[in-house]
Parts: C-alpha cells; structure tokens; sequence
C-alpha cells in the first residue's frame, strides 16, 4: 500500500477525540452494524491495521481504531519503533511490565466499549487486540458486560521480564475465572490465536488462558516453522494483518475468516418479536 493509497483508505475515517477525564486519545471510526473497538499493534495504526478495519467494515461492523501510540498511517523505522517500544516501558498508564494491565489504559477503552455498545446495535460490543495490546483486549473484557467478544491474538504483553510474567495475559488467574464463571452458561466469547514457533509471543500465554477459561475461551495455535504444511515462515507473528497470505489461501488465512464470523455470531441483534395482532 503506497502512502497515497494509505492516506486515501484514512480519510474514510471519522476521527475524533475521546477522553475519559485522564486520558485522551484520538480514535478513528467507520461502518454501520455491531460495534468492534480494534487496538493496534506497535508500533500503532499501521496500513495493515487500517486493511483489516476496512475489511471488518466490509463484513458488517462499526469499527473504532484508538490511536493508543505513533501517528495513523506511519510506519516509523526501525529507530521509531525502538522509540515507541521505550515509552511504553516507562508510561505507567501502560502497565508493561504488570501482570495485571488493567488501569488508566483499560479504563479508558471500558469508556470506549459502553459508549459504542450504547449506539450501535447488536449484544454488546467486540474487542480485538494484537501483540502489545492483545492482553489489554481479555483485560478490558473482564472489566465490563458490555464487551460480548474478544480476541486476544499473538499477546506480548505483559513484558517477558520473568517466566511468570511470560506466561501472564495481563489479568489474574482468580479474575479470568470469575469471568469464566460468569459467562459459562453461553458460547465460547474469547478467542486466542498465535503462530506455534513465535518468539515474541509465549506459548504459555495462551496456554494460561485456556486453562482459566475453560469452554469459554477458544485457543488456536496457528502452524509457523516447522511446524507449517503451507510455508507459514518461523517468524510469523501477526496473525491477523501482516502474516496473513491471501493467496494461497493458509491456515492463517482460514482463522482470520473465523474471527469475523466468531464476531457475527456473538454480537449479533436479539431478535425482538413481534407484538400481537389485536
């Protein structure tokens, strides 16, 4: 995608700013349908982003992109992105290195999800999250009924400082079973998705959230490497956007497609009846 083609594809956009009373970030919408809140990956809202905002437009939804970190549509060097990576670690409404994400962060994209969950139709809202912010997406879930699906894919955060926080998706063991708990009577209302031989997003992440989870989460482990029958390379890592081959179509392919029907199905308008004649 040229830079043209990117600043064509924003200005489809609405952008406006949003403000919790602590924080403040602009954040891009467009669509018509159930709302799904799309957190970007670092180094923020990259033309991968916005191809995959537009394709979950095309599919039925309204889409709001926080711009959480970088400038919309710029894909900074390798200089930028080290930049990006060194102010999360030392901005505290971030939580990097926590085992529990939520605070200023969480509570602002909580405001975003009952704002958008208030005027647009459907059971709730979504939320995907991706590498960085793949743990904020299960951390926000928890903290509100309002959001009915996530997607938690290739989570790298909290920071694998330690084993435990490499193993941590961002939010306590007892308080992803209380969530479970609460949501086990329904469908399966979390999906995980990662490339098996992916290094900046562990294994253990996913395993963690499976076992805390139980039936209400989805885990999918994506061959990469080795592993792969389709040429999926080792160093995979986005799931969703710039790992995704669409010709041939792949396995990541194929899971990207369940995502949007996973999102359909889960946010989908109750259906009213009809009063009576008479």
């Amino acid at each position: 995608m040229t830079e043209s083609d990117t600043e064509q594809r924003l200005s489809r956009w609405q952008r406006t700013t949003v403000s919790d009373g602590t924080l403040a970030f602009e954040c891009l919408e467009r669509g018509d349908g159930p709302g799904v809140i799309l957190l970007p990956e670092i180094p923020g809202i990259m033309p991968s982003t916005i191809a995959l905002g537009d394709r979950l437009v095309a599919e039925g939804f309204t889409v709001v992109m926080p711009s959480l970190f970088g400038v919309p549509g710029r894909r900074p060097g390798a200089a930028g992105q080290v930049a990006t990576v060194a102010r999360l670690c030392v901005t505290a409404e971030f939580r990097a290195f926590s085992r529990d994400l939520r605070g200023p962060v969480t509570d602002f994209l909580r405001l975003v999800a009952v704002e958008l969950a208030a005027r647009t139709p459907g059971r709730g809202v979504g939320i995907v999250g991706m590498c960085f912010t793949g743990g904020f997406a299960i951390a926000t879930a928890v903290t509100t009924d309002r959001i009915a699906a996530t997607v938690v894919s290739q989570p790298a955060a909290p920071f694998p400082v330690t084993p435990s926080r490499a193993r941590s998706v961002g939010v306590p063991g007892a308080d992803l079973e209380r969530y479970a708990a609460a949501h086990a009577d329904g469908p399966a209302c979390v999906v995980g998705l990662r490339f098996t031989r992916d290094l900046k997003s562990s294994r253990g992440r996913l395993v963690a959230l499976q076992r805390h989870l139980g039936d209400t989460a989805v885990v999918v482990p994506i061959p990469s490497g080795r592993d792969a029958r389709d040429g999926t390379p080792a160093g995979a890592h986005s799931v969703l956007t710039g790992d995704v081959r669409e010709e041939p179509p792949n396995q990541a392919f194929a899971e990207r497609e369940k995502i949007f029907e996973f999102l359909r199905e889960r946010l989908a308008p109750v259906d009213v009846p009809a009063p009576p004649e008479g």
